[in-house]
């Protein structure tokens, strides 16, 4: 809390402090006229309790414990005198302060010792003292005064409680996010690294294949891997380096504008890619980002385990949903994965994880006629609730 509204919050307890103290000021003075004992003392021993009584509560936001003991002993000094007429009130404003702000063990220790002490202060004044009733009306005061200082102690426990729980649900909640977040990275990571490997890995093949029969063809397969490489290498830092940094950004984030490249990138591999893309411009962030991961392990697939081949792609968003469908050949062979080889693994794991984040849905599979589709639906426009 800052200074401002600590000071702000003094200026209301003043308020009750002086109020009590006129109050008991007028309690000092009273005559007998009601048929109540009355103080009898001299003025300024009367104004001293007056005030003791009232101007520490405007403190006990301060010391909450210090005004108690304060409070208590002069209540107690003018229950014995003759001067209190109402049920404690401040020992209620400055209980309710030690059970919102002591720790539990110390409140209750403290609420512990007051509670006596004011039942006490009580029945000595009003039955023993000087009684204006029999030992039960005393008893039944005594009564109301435990509850009134119990009472707004334990509202002040309760509301201490709730505020803990509070910041212990947002901890959690803000471990949650960090955790998610950390979870994201990773899943980028491993399309980063499966998506770029794949392709060193086909342009590596067929730059052994071709060295001595074709050593130009070998030489551009040769730069591809080394423009996958190095963008591969630097994407990874800026990834890692989030890790490393605690709340660093992640910097530019892949998006519908970087299909293009990964189409390139497959096509370099053997892939031929016919990419459509229809209302997608106005995507939000997230969504953009989960459209690019989601196309890029489609293309990672088709590569890994169909080229050289073709691969449809659609991307169309028509104000509720995010429809992406690809769709390869399988490889020139002829050839389509079985059932107990389909290209799955992590990459479609964290897919289906990465989508079901934004509420959508996943559909993967061979196809009757050859190769492997994926089909992902989702929502447009709604940002995953953390």
């Amino acid at each position: 809390m800052n200074r401002t509204a600590v000071r702000h919050l003094h200026a209301i307890d003043l308020v009750p402090a002086l109020a009590l103290t006129v109050l008991y000021v007028g309690f000092a003075e009273a005559t007998a006229a009601d048929g109540q004992p009355v103080y009898h003392g001299p003025a300024w021993l009367g104004w001293l309790v007056a005030a003791a009584v009232g101007l520490p509560v405007a403190f006990r936001r301060s010391w909450p414990l210090p005004v108690l003991g304060v409070v208590l002993a002069a209540l107690t000094a003018a229950s014995v005198l003759d001067v209190t007429r109402e049920p404690y009130a401040a020992a209620g404003l400055a209980a309710y302060l030690v059970g919102l702000a002591e720790p539990a063990r110390r409140s209750l220790t403290a609420l512990a010792v007051a509670l006596p002490v004011a039942a006490g202060g009580v029945y000595l004044g009003e039955a023993l003292i000087t009684p204006a009733g029999d030992q039960q009306d005393a008893a039944g005061v005594a009564a109301l005064v435990l509850l009134v200082i119990g009472g707004a102690w334990t509202a002040g426990f309760v509301v201490r409680s709730r505020r803990a729980e509070a910041r212990r649900e947002e901890r959690r909640r803000a471990e949650h996010v960090r955790d998610e977040e950390r979870l994201r990275i990773a899943r980028d990571l491993h399309d980063i690294v499966s998506h770029n490997l794949s392709l060193i890995a086909v342009r590596a093949g067929v730059a052994a294949h071709v060295a001595q029969a074709d050593p130009q063809e070998a030489r551009a397969a040769l730069r591809v891997i080394e423009e996958t490489s190095r963008a591969a290498l630097a994407e990874m830092r800026r990834t890692l380096g989030v890790l490393r940094t605690e709340g660093a950004p992640l910097g530019p984030i892949p998006g519908l504008g970087g299909l293009g490249k990964l189409v390139e990138q497959a096509r370099r591999a053997g892939v031929e890619v016919d990419l459509t893309v229809r209302g997608a411009d106005s995507l939000v962030e997230g969504t953009q980002l989960t459209v690019y991961r989601v196309v890029q392990e489609g293309l990672t697939n088709a590569v890994k385990h169909a080229a050289p081949t073709r691969c449809r792609i659609t991307v169309a968003a028509d104000g509720e949903t995010v429809r992406i469908d690809m769709a390869d050949e399988g490889p020139s062979g002829g050839s389509r994965p079985t059932a107990g080889k389909l290209p799955g693994g992590h990459g479609l794991t964290g897919l289906r994880e990465r989508v079901l984040m934004y509420g959508g849905s996943v559909r993967a599979g061979p196809r009757p006629e050859g190769g492997f589709a994926v089909s992902v639906r989702l929502p447009v426009g709604r940002e995953r609730a953390t």
